[in-house]
């Protein structure tokens, strides 16, 4: 990342020109960046630092800062005259020395003198940026060379000045600034992305190292802290002791010396500050963030904290626009104190609702969106906080202390508010305090709403992701069925995986997997559609060889941006048989339940849904009953760096293992992958208990063309109930049976007619004929002849339907089974 030149501000001249341009332009510096650890040795020396100081970046890593950067001192008094453009601003900030021990937590600017080898003594401008965070990195020092620049107005570089001096310009809107902002990452160490990321946003929201130079141009820089300037002070001292000598009263100026306590009080606020914002934020859940926050004030600013937000910021929801009012319901999320244990507990616990009467400062301040200063919390007013507070007294606890109530906002919207109290033997809030307080609101507020928008975006996509999964039903006929769903855990909750069972005709089951390559939001649309597309080809009894020709055609018309895997895959119980097709997805796992042997089914891969112009081929697997499918998506087994079969002998290995559920078994399978231990894809897992139907639990019937055979369908299902000990559901099996027969009777074009029950969890009715017209509920008058007979069937019925078929259609009705 390091560069053979480090620029320091630039001016209004020259922003953007190369770095040859850059050596001439007025307004521009060498810097020598220089980076120290948390143990005080030095961990970067870029090539600016030693052409300054001198010291090869071999010998200078790994050495203490303070050797290499060793304080000569300040000019002395004498040496002041000569630098005459430069003593305005002497003292400007704290010592580079104090820097460098790490006694200072905030950026600061100065000018000192050093010993260098073979120059005896340099003198330098200087910028210190505290760094705060996970990262090793203590301190950013950037320097430049005082003597480039000579108080004859004539600098080294050959740029005319008349003065020049350090400073920090804190958000300064200055032509150059922006160029600045993009060499910063330049001149940093040769470290990772992240780190360097994280010290570029510091120094940025610090402030830019800038030089104030003055010609023709003028580049604005932050003022100088209030600090007075060394000469001023040092000759109000003086006067101040011949004052106190002679016993005269102390001169007007000299009592100015007040403002170096208010340099003092304005310091300790801005590390304050520093701190707090670096302890908050550390992540994006709302929960850490609020407790991070709250922790962040006590004991240092305030004795107790108790943090408010909206109720619908706790639930992960949105509000209303507008001001909040008084029936606005506001959780309390934390509370924070330095009293004994349990003191507040009971009082105030957390997790309560509760709105704000609008006489109340609480209710001043979310509606105003302004701190609310009270100096002590009188007898009256603790009555009337106290006074909303069912059965419990808050008045000893508040009484009498200090109050601030700061808004807690993001976006000019209030989220909630922070109560800080201070204990009546602790100085009271004043106005500075009102201000930090103010401040640290704004920064805990806008960390809040980042870990609001996070949480409510994450329940935005857990929504989406879970209405766009099936929930299938754990029995379907003649199997059971488990599924698992895992998002990613890195590339975002949304994700294109998906599963799915279909009921088909003749009680076979259709069981899918798919994986829209690609993640978000456009792959769980893309998953939608196909998912869609996969349920409603599936109604119609499509081959699985058909199907997925289809579902490519169809991603061909929705646009070639993606591409997905799909396995599809019809389970006949009462054939006991698989048919199944693959589009490139990784192959299934059968486990036979005779001797526990796993193995991955040979299947012609396919390519993938979208690619177009493909033939899919169809493969049928004999079964038995008690065998296990397991079908899944390639986040279960694929690990980056590794071969995919490592994963796919796990996946085999683990199905295997017995399990006292199919829920168990999943849950074996999820525990030897480790998916919850280091995969960043999506997860679906599908496993189906291949139970099969017995043939004593299935009768079937070839009726002819004739309307005599109604009455005999309607014998013959009364008989085989009363075989199966079923005759509760006789009268009505009975009456359903004769009016599907005679509709396929009356309506068939040939001469096949078949009447099917199965006994399974249901009893299942299926008519089968060769006609594709599918029937549909009509409206009959009184006087009409037809149109009444699928209305019983939809009363009578559980559930009915019909569907085509390759050779016409089925139409079939379900009863629930009496219990046993």
């Amino acid at each position: 990342m390091e560069r053979g030149t480090e620029w320091g501000a630039p001016s209004s001249h020259g922003a953007g020109r190369g770095a040859a341009e850059q050596a001439a332009a007025p307004g521009r510096i060498r810097l020598a960046v220089v980076v120290v650890d948390r143990a005080g040795l030095v961990s970067h020396w870029s090539r600016g630092a030693r052409r300054l100081f001198g010291t090869p970046r071999q010998d200078a890593v790994g050495r203490p800062a303070v050797d290499l950067l060793p304080v000569f001192g300040a000019l002395p008094d004498d040496e002041i005259a000569p630098y005459a453009a430069y003593a305005a601003y002497e003292g400007v900030g704290p010592d580079l020395e104090s820097s460098l021990d790490g006694r200072l937590s905030y950026p600061a600017a100065g000018r000192a003198r050093l010993r260098v080898p073979e120059r005896d003594r340099i003198d330098v401008l200087w910028w210190a940026y505290p760094l705060v965070g996970p990262g090793p990195e203590r301190l950013l020092v950037l320097a430049a060379d005082a003597d480039a620049l000579h108080p004859d107005g004539q600098g080294a570089e050959g740029i005319a000045v008349e003065r020049i001096a350090p400073g920090f310009a804190l958000h300064t809107d200055f032509p150059g600034a922006e160029e600045l902002a993009r060499q910063l990452p330049e001149i940093l160490p040769s470290m990772s992305v992240g780190e360097g990321a994280r010290i570029v946003s510091q120094v940025l929201e610090l402030g830019y190292p800038v030089l104030e130079f003055s010609q023709n141009d003028r580049v604005p820089v932050t003022p100088d802290w209030g600090v007075p300037r060394r000469a001023e002070r040092k000759a109000r001292r003086e006067r101040a002791a011949r004052a106190a000598a002679s016993g005269d009263s102390v001169p007007p100026d000299v009592r100015d010396e007040g403002e170096d306590l208010e340099y003092v009080a304005v310091r300790e606020r801005l590390e304050f500050l520093n701190e707090v914002s670096g302890r908050i934020g550390t992540s994006l859940d709302l929960a850490q963030t609020i407790i991070e926050v709250s922790r962040a004030v006590v004991p240092r600013f305030t004795d107790v904290a108790g943090t408010y937000l909206r109720e619908q910021v706790v639930a992960g929801e949105g509000f209303p626009d507008g001001v909040p009012d008084t029936t606005t319901m506001w959780h309390r999320v934390a509370v924070e104190h330095t009293d004994e244990p349990g003191r507040w507990d009971d009082v105030v616990p957390v997790g309560e609702a509760m709105p704000f009467p609008a006489h109340t400062p609480f209710f001043q301040c979310m509606t105003s969106g302004q701190p609310v200063l009270v100096p002590r919390i009188s007898e009256q007013m603790g009555h009337a906080i106290a006074a909303q507070f069912e059965k419990r007294d808050i008045r000893p606890l508040i009484n009498n202390r200090s109050m601030l109530v700061v808004p807690l906002k993001a976006r000019n919207v209030v989220l909630g508010f922070m109560i800080l109290l201070r204990h009546p033997e602790r100085v009271e809030f004043n106005d500075m305090d009102r201000v930090t307080g103010a401040e640290l609101a704004a920064r805990a507020g806008l960390v809040l709403d980042n870990a609001r928008m996070y949480t409510y975006q994450e329940s935005v996509a857990e929504t989406l992701q879970d209405s766009m999964l099936p929930h299938i039903a754990p029995r379907m006929a003649g199997c059971d069925i488990a599924t698992r769903y895992l998002p990613g855990t890195l590339l975002g909750r949304v994700g294109g995986d998906w599963f799915d069972s279909v009921k088909l005709p003749g009680s076979r089951t259709a069981l899918v997997v798919g994986d829209v390559m690609g993640h978000g939001l456009n792959s769980a649309a893309m998953m939608g559609q196909l998912r869609t597309a996969v349920q409603t080809m599936a109604a119609l009894d499509l081959p699985p060889a058909q199907l997925l020709r289809n579902l490519d055609d169809l991603a061909q018309r929705l646009g070639d941006t993606y591409l997905a895997t799909c396995l599809y895959a019809v389970y006949d119980p009462i054939m006991s048989e698989l048919e199944i097709a693959n589009a490139g997805h990784i192959p299934p796992v059968l486990v036979r339940a005779e001797d526990g042997r796993s193995d991955l089914l040979d299947l012609p891969t396919g390519a993938p849904i979208g690619v177009g112009g493909v033939p899919f081929e169809s493969v049928r697997v004999p079964v038995a009953p008690g065998d296990r499918l397991v079908m899944c998506t390639d986040g279960l087994v694929e690990v980056r760096g590794e071969d995919i079969g490592v994963g796919l002998a796990t996946l085999c290995e683990s199905a295997a293992h017995p399990a006292a559920s199919m829920d168990d078994a999943c849950d074996t399978i999820i525990r030897a992958l480790n998916v919850r231990g280091g995969r960043k894809d999506d997860v679906a897992l599908l496993m189906a208990r291949l139970g099969g139907i017995a043939p004593e639990d299935v009768a079937l019937w070839r009726l002819a063309l004739d309307p005599v055979e109604v009455g005999r369908a309607r014998a013959a299902v009364r008989e085989q109930l009363h075989e199966w000990g079923l005759n509760s559901l006789a009268d009505h099996a009975e009456l359903m049976v004769g009016e599907l027969v005679t509709n396929a009777v009356r309506h068939a074009r040939s001469r096949r007619v078949e009447l099917r029950l199965v006994r399974g969890e249901t009893l299942l009715c299926e008519v089968d004929d060769e006609d594709h017209t599918l029937p549909s509920l009509r409206s009959a008058g009184p006087a009409d002849e037809f149109g009444r007979g699928l209305r019983v069937v939809s009363t009578l019925a559980r559930e009915w339907g019909a569907s085509r078929t390759s050779a016409g259609k089925t139409v079939w009705f379900e009863l629930t089974l009496p219990r046993r």
